[in-house]
């Protein structure tokens, strides 16, 4: 019996041990071994607690169904040509169809082979013949529209988990709420305005040809060429900060786009000694861009971001290799937050800011304040009921609820949970439950001492008998828990995190190791009397 305790007094000091190195690096500066070999996290706070922006974003899936047809339009044109069958035209001719017109009849059948097994997505609505002349009407149905419109909205919510990974927040929550909606939480963020700028930037990359016949000014006064459009490039005067709008007339078939981007990094230009963003395609958008370039000497290649002119370059000849660049007298700042919006993808849709919240960090420091000070006055009320009601043995109690304490914000440290308001309450609860776990056991020792039981034989029973009660109630507690961690967003969320670890911590506390130090009083001082 000897030998047990001993080793469940090592195995529980372990446990103990290991909380404590887990918790040490929330509260004391640790020095450089110790971050080397050992773990070094810090508990998160939540938004609530540090202060930080909340945001709800819309994406514009409908717009996202209009990006993918004007993709495929591209990848019709690059097949048609890999092919050799000659063409007229590939157009969108509305938000879930696209027209081709191939000038080879004889290429009919090929052609509705190629695009069954290369853009599935398409079905064939009409097909005309005129003349030489073969015309495609190609079109979404509702079931894939929808599935483009659910899958915009995933790859929203990952790019912008991928921008915000890189832009450096700690502990940012970001989550799909309802169709089209994204909820996101940035706590302790210094710089909202450039965050919201980071997250809600579109960074849809086009290259589009300027429109060299049209005349600029006939163009403002609305007599614009068909099929093109104005879109501006923003020029800033170094010197005055002066800034003018220089318009452009494009033509508005897109050529190429960001999604064939495969890096984009700032480099410095050796001439200015100024910043600029160096791009690279995969293979395919380098086949692209090389026939563009090829197609298109001498003339301006427009390259646009989010409906906004860059810069307008000339073609002087076939640019192989699949390189380009964005130049734009970026301040340093500018091209790597640019760089980074670019290396973590475009999104698939514009995405429309819904609600904004800022909380400051001195409301979080409230919060923190007035959570500890209700935690702390609870806890004494506790600590000394217990010790008035249960003498000595509330003492033993009141070990073990400061034990699940120490568990629990360990756990929240090791496993990277974020702490929030709610899960202060949660904590509060939590040690309410433990202290209940330990009178449901004093109160069956009681009872089996006033039967005439020697001290043992009452400890032993009490706990025996009261320990499936601690566990159903406990049990049933963290199931209700887990369903609120699964299906529950924000304040319930972290109400259940401190809530499940609690429960599990005092299942060891107030079960194991309150039994471990009536053990050892019982069997090493073999007291005969016991103060409950």
């Amino acid at each position: 019996m000897g030998q047990n305790l001993k080793w469940r007094a090592l195995l529980y000091g372990a446990v103990i041990l290991v909380a404590l190195v887990y918790l040490l690096p929330t509260f004391i500066t640790v020095p450089a071994w110790w971050e080397k070999y050992l773990p070094s996290d810090k508990i998160s706070l939540g938004l609530d607690l540090q202060g930080g922006m909340h945001l709800i974003l819309e994406v514009d899936t409908e717009k996202a169904l209009e990006n993918t047809l004007e993709r495929n339009v591209a990848d019709i044109e690059d097949l048609l040509y890999t092919n050799k069958i000659p063409f007229d035209h590939v157009k969108r001719i509305s938000r879930t169809a696209i027209e081709l017109a191939v000038v080879d009849p004889g290429a009919k059948d090929r052609v509705k082979q190629l695009l069954e097994n290369n853009v599935p997505s398409l079905k064939p609505e009409k097909i005309d013949e005129a003349g030489e002349t073969v015309t495609f009407t190609l079109a979404v149905n509702d079931i894939e529209a929808r599935q483009i419109k659910k899958a915009a909205t995933e790859q929203a919510l990952e790019t912008i988990r991928n921008r915000v990974d890189q832009f450096g927040v700690a502990e940012p929550s970001i989550q799909l709420h309802g169709e089209d909606q994204i909820v996101i939480q940035l706590p302790g963020i210094k710089d909202p305005k450039r965050a919201i700028e980071l997250i809600g930037k579109t960074a849809l990359l086009e290259f589009k040809l300027v429109n060299e016949e049209a005349n600029v000014d006939e163009a403002l006064k609305g007599n614009l060429p068909p099929d093109s459009e104005i879109l501006y490039q923003r020029d800033v005067n170094p010197k005055t900060g002066e800034v003018k709008r220089i318009p452009y007339v494009l033509k508005k078939r897109t050529l190429l786009t960001g999604d064939r981007l495969v890096k984009a990094q700032v480099q410095i230009d050796n001439r200015f000694n100024e910043p600029y963003v160096a791009l690279e395609f995969d293979s395919r958008g380098a086949k692209i861009f090389e026939r563009i370039t090829e197609k298109n000497i001498k003339k301006r290649l427009a390259i646009i971001l989010d409906n906004n002119v860059y810069s307008a370059p000339v073609i002087q000849d076939k640019i192989s290799g699949g390189h380009a660049q964005i130049t734009g007298r970026f301040t340093m700042e500018e091209a790597r937050d640019l760089a980074i919006v670019l290396r973590a993808g475009s999104l698939p849709a514009p995405v429309k800011i819904l609600e904004k919240r800022t909380v400051g960090p001195s409301l979080g420091q409230d919060s923190i304040r007035q959570g500890i000070r209700a935690m702390i006055i609870g806890s004494i009320a506790v600590i000394i009921f217990m010790i008035i009601y249960y003498r000595l043995s509330g003492i033993v109690a009141n070990i073990a609820m400061a034990l699940n304490i120490l568990l629990l914000l360990a756990a929240l440290a090791g496993f990277g949970a974020t702490l929030t308001v709610p899960g202060l309450a949660g904590i509060a609860l939590t040690i309410g439950m433990a202290v209940d776990a330990n009178v449901l056991i004093y109160e069956r020792i009681r009872e089996e001492m006033r039967y005439g039981k020697t001290v043992k034989a009452s400890i032993d029973t009490g706990y025996s008998r009261a320990f499936l009660t601690i566990l159903d109630s406990n049990v049933t507690t963290i199931i209700a828990a887990i369903f609120l961690l699964q299906f529950g967003t924000g304040p319930v969320k972290g109400f259940a995190i401190t809530l499940t670890i609690g429960l599990i911590a005092n299942m060891f506390t107030a079960v194991a190791v309150t039994r471990l130090i009536f053990d050892y009083f019982v069997i090493k001082r073999r007291i005969k009397t016991l103060s409950i």
